[in-house]
């Protein structure tokens, strides 16, 4: 091999990508002593993300949480309300490269809470359902 910055290396990298393992501290126990995988991991991801708000912690980039306390005390009607919602639930989710869909959005009112019940689908194929009160 060459030092020269002339010589050219050709070979071409065409193995395919290596999935990596998404196993992570369960954030949500009590002592964090135990991990979770596969939809676990990524039912952690949702709930973690959707807790998050973006831009406020330095430790995470402009991409990672949500933009829901914007919404919230705003004076929307229920349409643009239940538009927004979705959008920013989407947006804070397709992010992880492990979800590639988020659907199937039910938007429940009660005294004054919101409710808000999805799907997520993974790259491996499975579908988990998520509930949270915004």
């Amino acid at each position: 091999m060459a030092l020269s910055p002339i010589a050219q290396d050709n070979r071409v990298d065409t193995s395919a990508p290596v999935s990596q393992p998404s196993r992570t501290y369960d954030l949500f126990t009590t002592a964090m002593r135990s991990t979770v995988d596969g939809d676990d991991a990524l039912r952690q991801f949702v709930r973690k993300a959707l807790l998050t708000a973006r831009s406020t912690y330095l430790i995470y980039d402009n991409q990672y949480g949500n933009e829901i306390e914007t919404l919230i005390g705003q004076n929307v009607n229920n349409a643009l309300f239940d538009v927004e919602i979705v959008r920013m639930v989407r947006e804070a989710l397709i992010y992880d490269d492990r979800v590639t869909s988020v659907d199937n959005f039910v938007i429940t009112r009660s005294a004054d809470a919101c409710f808000v019940t999805f799907d997520v689908t993974s790259i491996g194929g499975s579908t988990i359902t998520e509930e949270v009160a915004v």
